[in-house]
């Protein structure tokens, strides 16, 4: 609860600054702009203002109320109560900074035990402590890149299927970069290239090859050729990955990846309406003096006692500003244990388990709507849980339609694909029941005969 200041205590203050009055701390500000009628409306108090957001809330339809096939990049998973039990304790919910170790242990080896899991799930060496999501994560990827060569190499080479938001964000932060040349994932671009189209984008100036595992469309491919396509020419290869694939997939550290990134939103962090989520960022070992973020090492105190710190600060820009690789010192600390605690929870084979219920539900999915007249799956490789389909008329008209039916549609490619009108990415999960499903198809059949 907030509680003002008194007269006396203003007074006081004002006295001890040299200040005559509240007012003349806006001197600096011009007087037409210091004090404006604002239009506000009257008042509330805070039982009619907790019901006037209540109304509010009941407005929005969420995955708790429909049957959601919507994913491209933000997945609806069932998330064990634990996990909101965990981290809501005080000691998590207002944990102390772990930039002073010797009381705050328990942050610091949360953080831990999230790395080794990431590092373990990734195949990689190393792990930082998160950033804020996907998108930031793969743009971190090329500007850890960019200062590994030290400027030196140019030309950074994205696959078109990777997530459109992803690739929009890396772009951004490169707008500062003199030089730079990003190349690949142009408008005309085909949007189901394949690794080995990228070939011939490689040269002795690229810095970065990204691509994503699934891609975009939740497609699967090994790149392990593309990797050492990379590698002769000297470059580094980063892929973006959906983490819940890695639990029945080969992992990014075996087909020779230098950095995976991601986000990771599908290990136990609501969708909630768009964030925050978890950004994965995992590399190779030799690469650990320049990746952003905070690390926390295991160690020991001076009485043999097992203890936790961040290591290797002085790569980071609130100690080394003018040096650093990145401006990034911070993580998303209490949704990286919410992803720690689901995937203990879960474990190995659970992770597997759910992967697999992703991947069977949708090919049953993808089976019966490649079934309905005027539909057909457009996928040209193996997909895991999400695919595409061809659609008789737009994609708008028919999730409309579906929310009429209490059905949240696939995402509408043709915002970020021009080529790919009428094409719907449809997501499922170990969250769509069978009856989803076939209703699903039943109501895609009535919008082809309309």
């Amino acid at each position: 609860m907030f509680v003002p200041h008194t007269d006396t205590e203003r007074e006081q203050m004002l006295r001890s600054i040299g200040v005559g009055s509240v007012e003349k701390l806006f001197d600096a500000v011009p007087s037409k702009y210091r004090f404006p009628k604002l239009d506000l409306p009257q008042a509330l108090t805070e039982m009619e203002a907790m019901q006037q957001l209540t109304d509010l809330s009941l407005a929005n339809e969420s995955a708790r109320d429909l049957a959601c096939f919507l994913g491209a990049g933000a997945y609806n998973h069932y998330i064990p109560a634990a996990v909101d039990s965990i981290i809501r304790r005080g000691e998590f919910l207002t944990a102390y900074t772990p930039y002073q170790p010797e009381v705050s242990q328990g942050t610091l080896q949360a953080i831990f035990e999230y790395q080794s899991l990431i590092t373990n799930l990734t195949g990689m060496d190393v792990s930082n402590a998160s950033h804020y999501d996907g998108a930031t994560a793969t743009a971190e990827a090329a500007v850890m890149a960019y200062h590994n060569f030290r400027g030196r190499r140019q030309k950074f080479v994205l696959s078109p299927t990777v997530n459109p938001q992803y690739r929009e964000t890396l772009r951004t932060y490169l707008q500062g970069y003199e030089g730079i040349e990003v190349v690949g994932d142009e408008k005309d671009a085909d949007p189901f290239l394949r690794p080995e189209d990228l070939f011939s984008l490689i040269d002795q100036n690229t810095a970065l090859v990204v691509v994503q595992y699934p891609d975009f469309f939740g497609r699967i491919f090994d790149y392990t050729a593309l990797a050492q396509k990379v590698h002769e020419a000297g470059a580094l290869f980063a892929v973006a990955v959906n983490p819940m694939a890695l639990g029945l997939f080969k992992t990014p550290g075996e087909f020779g990846a230098d950095i995976v990134v991601g986000e990771g939103q599908p290990l136990g962090i609501p969708m909630s309406f768009g964030g925050p989520y978890l950004g994965i960022f995992a590399t190779r070992s030799e690469f650990v003096r320049k990746i952003s973020g905070r690390l926390v090492g295991e160690t020991v105190d001076g009485n043999g006692r097992r203890g936790y710190v961040l290591t290797l600060t002085a790569r980071e820009q609130h100690i080394r500003r003018e040096r650093a690789t990145s401006n990034i010192c911070t993580n998303q600390g209490l949704i990286a244990l919410a992803s720690t605690v689901y995937m203990s929870l879960l474990g190995k084979n659970g992770l597997r388990e759910v992967a697999e219920l992703c991947y069977h539900k949708a090919h049953y999915a993808a089976e019966k709507i490649g079934a309905i007249p005027g539909y057909s799956l457009c996928a040209n490789a193996p997909f895991f849980h999400e695919f595409l389909v061809c659609c008789p008329i737009p994609v708008e008209e028919i999730n409309l339609h579906l929310l009429d039916h209490g059905i949240l549609g696939g995402y509408d490619l043709g915002k970020d694909y021009p080529s790919l009108k009428n094409h719907m990415l449809i997501a499922v999960t170990e969250m769509n029941t069978k009856e989803d499903i076939d209703m699903l198809c039943e109501v895609l059949e009535e919008v082809s005969h309309e």
